[in-house]
C-alpha cells in the first residue's frame, strides 16, 4: 500500500482546494517554485494530485508538472488515473499506467483501484482481462477494492456469472466486496440474490442501503424501495443525494405526488446540497406526477443546471402535452449557451408531435445534423413517424420508415399503426402490424390495437382471428392497472380485481358515476369490448376499467376539490378518455391521467390532449 497519503500536505498546497480558477493556481504554483518546494518529489505530486482531483477541467496543467518532474511517483500517476477514470476520458487512465510500468516505479493497490473502475467505463472485454490478468501478476487480487472494483466491471460487461465467481473464492468476503456484489445483482434484476446478500451483511452502511433501494427502483419495484427507504432512517442511517435520487425515481414510477413532496421536502430540512442530479430527479418526479409549476419553481431555483435537467424540463412539456412551452424553453437553452444533445431532441420532437406541429418538427430534426452534428438515432426516427402519423399524414409517415438509414424499429412501426387507428386506414394499419411481429413476435399491444381496429370497422371475423392468434403465440394482454396515492398511501386497481378493502364503496360510487353518464348522455363505446358478450356486459365491463375504478376510489376518498391523480400501466382506451372528460365536469373535478405515453388532464369536460392522442 502506498505511503503517500500518511504524508501530511503543505498548508500552501491546500489552497489549491479554493482556489476558483487556472489563474490562482499559477499563482500557487509561482509561490512554491520560489519557495523551492517543488524540488521535493512528494509535495509536487500533492499539488499536481490537487488540480488534477479539485479542479478537473484543468487536468491538463496537472499533466504537463508530471511530464516536467524528473522523479515522478506513484502518487502522481495514481492522481491523474483516478481523474481520468472517473472524467469524459477514461481510456487516459492507460497511458498513466504505462507510464509506471515503463518507469523504475511498480504499481500499487490504489493503481489497480482507479484502473479497474476505468474498465467498468469503457466497457471493453478484453481491457478487463487485461487489467484483472495484471492485478493478478502484481499481487493485489486479495486486496477487497480491487475485487469490488473487478465485481462490478464485470458486471458492467454484462458477466454477472463471473462476478459472482469472482465473490464466490473470497473465503471471509468484507463489505466492500459485498456491497459491490449487492450491486451488480441489482443493475441485473436478482432482487432476490441482492437481498439476501443485504440481509447477511451485519453492519450495513449507506452504500449498501442504496445500492438495495436503486435496484427495487430501477426495476419498477418502487413500493419496495420506498419501504426500504422508511427502515434505513428507523435504524438512523444518514441518506444522501445518491438515496434521495432512487428515493424520488420510485415516487416518479408510482405518481405519488404527496411523498415525492415529503421526499422534496426531507431534502431541505437535512439540508442536502441540490446536486444537478438531485435537482433534475425533483424536476422529473414534478413533471411525472402532473405538477408543471412545482417542477418550473425547483428548474429556476437551480444554481447550476446541464443538458439533462433542461431536458427533463423539456421533455416534462412535451409529456404533459404543452408542446408549445416545451418549444419556448428549447429556445431559451440554446440562448444558455446550453448544447442539446440527444436526449434533448428526443423531447423536442414528442414535443411537436403532441401538438401536431409538423413544420417545426420538420425544422428541429433537421437541425440535429445541420446544426449540432448529432446523427437521428432510432427513437428520433420513431418521433417523426408519429408527429407525421397523429397529423394525417400517413404517407409521410411511411417514406420516413422507408427512408431509415437502419432497419426500422417496433417502436417506429407502432406509432405508424397507431396512427392507423386514429385514421382508419386498415391496409397500411395491416402491414404495419406484420412489420412489428416479425420483430417481436409477443408484442401485445400491436395485436389489442389492430384488434381495435377491426372491431372499429364491425368486422368480427378478423377480431376474432387476431385473437385466436394471440393464444397460438402464447401471447397475454398485459393486465390493467392503475395507481392512486391517498393520504400518502399508494393504492394499486387491476381491472376486475375486488379485493380492496373499501370496494363495496367503490362499488356504490361506480353506481353512481354510471348514473350520471347517463343523464348526461353518454354512450359507452363498446366496440372494442369482447363481441360475444351482451351489450349491457360489455359497459360492466368498460365501467370496471382500472382507471374508472381508481377514479372512483378517488372521488370517496379525497377531500372535495382536490385533484385525482391516477398512473395507468397502459394507454388509456377511447371509451376511458371519453366518460372521464365527463366525468371532469359532472363531479366538478380536475383528474390526471399518466398513461404509457403521455398524460390527460380532464377539467371541466375537456381534456389537455384535445383528442390528439
Amino acid at each position: 500500500m502506498s505511503n503517500l497519503r500518511s504524508v501530511t500536505k503543505h498548508p500552501t498546497i491546500s489552497l489549491v482546494q479554493s482556489c476558483s480558477g487556472i489563474r490562482e493556481i499559477k499563482q500557487i504554483h509561482t509561490q512554491l517554485l520560489i519557495n523551492g518546494l517543488l524540488n521535493e518529489p512528494f509535495l509536487l505530486a500533492q499539488f499536481l494530485a490537487s488540480i488534477a482531483l479539485h479542479h478537473p477541467n484543468n487536468v491538463g496543467y496537472s499533466q504537463q508538472l508530471l511530464d516536467q518532474s524528473h522523479n515522478p511517483t506513484v502518487f502522481a500517476f495514481n492522481s491523474l488515473i483516478r481523474v481520468h477514470s472517473k472524467g469524459l476520458t477514461p481510456e487516459r487512465s492507460f497511458h498513466f499506467f504505462h507510464r509506471i510500468l515503463h518507469s523504475n516505479l511498480s504499481p500499487d493497490n490504489y493503481t489497480f483501484t482507479f484502473l479497474v473502475r476505468t474498465c467498468a467505463r469503457i466497457s471493453s472485454p478484453k481491457t478487463s482481462l487485461a487489467v484483472h490478468a495484471s492485478v493478478i501478476k502484481h499481487g493485489f487480487e486479495l486486496e477487497s477494492h480491487v475485487q469490488s472494483g473487478l465485481i462490478n466491471s464485470y458486471a458492467e460487461l454484462g458477466f454477472l456469472d463471473s462476478s459472482w465467481r469472482l465473490f464466490s473464492e473470497i473465503s471471509e468476503p468484507d463489505l466492500v466486496t459485498r456491497t459491490s456484489m449487492l450491486s451488480a445483482c441489482a443493475r441485473f434484476g436478482k432482487l432476490d440474490i441482492a437481498q439476501r446478500l443485504f440481509d447477511e451483511i451485519p453492519h450495513r452502511d449507506l452504500i449498501a442501503w442504496n445500492a438495495l433501494i436503486a435496484g427495487y427502483a430501477q426495476c419498477g419495484r418502487s413500493k419496495e424501495a420506498l419501504h426500504l427507504f422508511h427502515l434505513m432512517q428507523k435504524e438512523g442511517v444518514e441518506v444522501n443525494d445518491v438515496t434521495m435520487v432512487s428515493v424520488l425515481s420510485a415516487c416518479t414510477h408510482l405518481g405519488a405526488l404527496d411523498q415525492g413532496r415529503w421526499a422534496h421536502a426531507y431534502i431541505g430540512r437535512n439540508r442536502l446540497q441540490l446536486t444537478v442530479t438531485l435537482g433534475t430527479a425533483l424536476i422529473d418526479m414534478y413533471f411525472k406526477c402532473g405538477n408543471m409549476g412545482r417542477a418550473m419553481e425547483v428548474f429556476w431555483q437551480m444554481r447550476e443546471k446541464n443538458v439533462y435537467t433542461w431536458s427533463a424540463a423539456i421533455g416534462g412539456f412535451a409529456m404533459n402535452g404543452i408542446g408549445e412551452e416545451c418549444l419556448k424553453l428549447f429556445d431559451l437553452m440554446k440562448q444558455e449557451g446550453v448544447i442539446p444533445n440527444e436526449v434533448t431532441y428526443i423531447a423536442v420532437l414528442r414535443g411537436c408531435s403532441v401538438v401536431g406541429l409538423v413544420k417545426e418538427g420538420r425544422k428541429h430534426f433537421d437541425s440535429m445534423t445541420q446544426v449540432y452534428g448529432l446523427e437521428p438515432e432510432l427513437e428520433h426516427y420513431g418521433c417523426m413517424v408519429d408527429l407525421y402519423g397523429r397529423a394525417g399524414l400517413l404517407d409521410d409517415a411511411f417514406d420516413v420508415i422507408n427512408n431509415m438509414p437502419m432497419t426500422p424499429h417496433a417502436g417506429a412501426w407502432g406509432a405508424l399503426l397507431n396512427a392507423c387507428r386514429i385514421y382508419r386506414n386498415m391496409e397500411l394499419g395491416e402491414l404495419a402490424l406484420r412489420k412489428i411481429l416479425e420483430l417481436e413476435d409477443k408484442n401485445d399491444g400491436a395485436y389489442v390495437l389492430l384488434s381495435n381496429m377491426y372491431a372499429d370497422f364491425k368486422n368480427w371475423d378478423n377480431v376474432s382471428n387476431v385473437r385466436q392468434l394471440m393464444k397460438v403465440k402464447g401471447v397475454r394482454k398485459i393486465p390493467g392497472c392503475s395507481v392512486i396515492e391517498v393520504g400518502g398511501e399508494v393504492h394499486e386497481f387491476f381491472v376486475g380485481d375486488k379485493s380492496h378493502p373499501r370496494y363495496g364503496e367503490i362499488e356504490v360510487m361506480l353506481g353512481e358515476i354510471s348514473r350520471r353518464l347517463n343523464l348526461s348522455g353518454y354512450v359507452a363505446n363498446t366496440n372494442p369490448v369482447l363481441f360475444d358478450i351482451e351489450e349491457e356486459d360489455k359497459e360492466d365491463a368498460l365501467c370496471r376499467h382500472s382507471e374508472k375504478v381508481a377514479i372512483a376510489f378517488g372521488l370517496i376518498s379525497l377531500g372535495e376539490g382536490v385533484p385525482i391523480r391516477i398512473v395507468k400501466n397502459l394507454r388509456v382506451c377511447g371509451d376511458c378518455h371519453d366518460a372521464t372528460k365527463i366525468i371532469s365536469r359532472v363531479f366538478s373535478r380536475e383528474i390526471i391521467v399518466r398513461d404509457r405515453n403521455r398524460f390527460h388532464h380532464f377539467k371541466d369536460g375537456e381534456c389537455s390532449c384535445k383528442g390528439y392522442w
